[in-house]
């Protein structure tokens, strides 16, 4: 009688061990695609982040500043004679 029992238990243990190990390999898998699309979706903002680098970058030019200072606000560096000196 004890020896069915033991055989049942380890029948039952080994039941359950395969489906822990089903459940585990379930999960691996939802978390590895996951983790492909959060890679792809990092990969895809460092692209962006390096574009939009770039266009800072052009628009921060000192060359582009001047120009649109003196386009688009009639900005000009002052004559000699306009600056003033203010001293303490």
């Amino acid at each position: 009688m004890t020896a069915r029992l033991v055989l049942a238990v380890l029948i039952v243990a080994n039941l359950a061990t395969a489906l822990a190990v089903i459940y585990a390999r379930h999960q691996h898998r939802q978390l590895f695609v996951q983790l492909t699309r959060l890679e792809k979706a990092r990969d895809e903002l460092d692209i962006e982040f390096g574009r939009l680098q770039l266009e800072q970058a052009t628009w921060a030019e000192s060359n582009r500043i001047d120009q649109v200072a003196r386009d688009r606000l009639g900005m000009k560096f002052p004559e000699g004679s306009e600056i003033v000196v203010v001293r303490p």
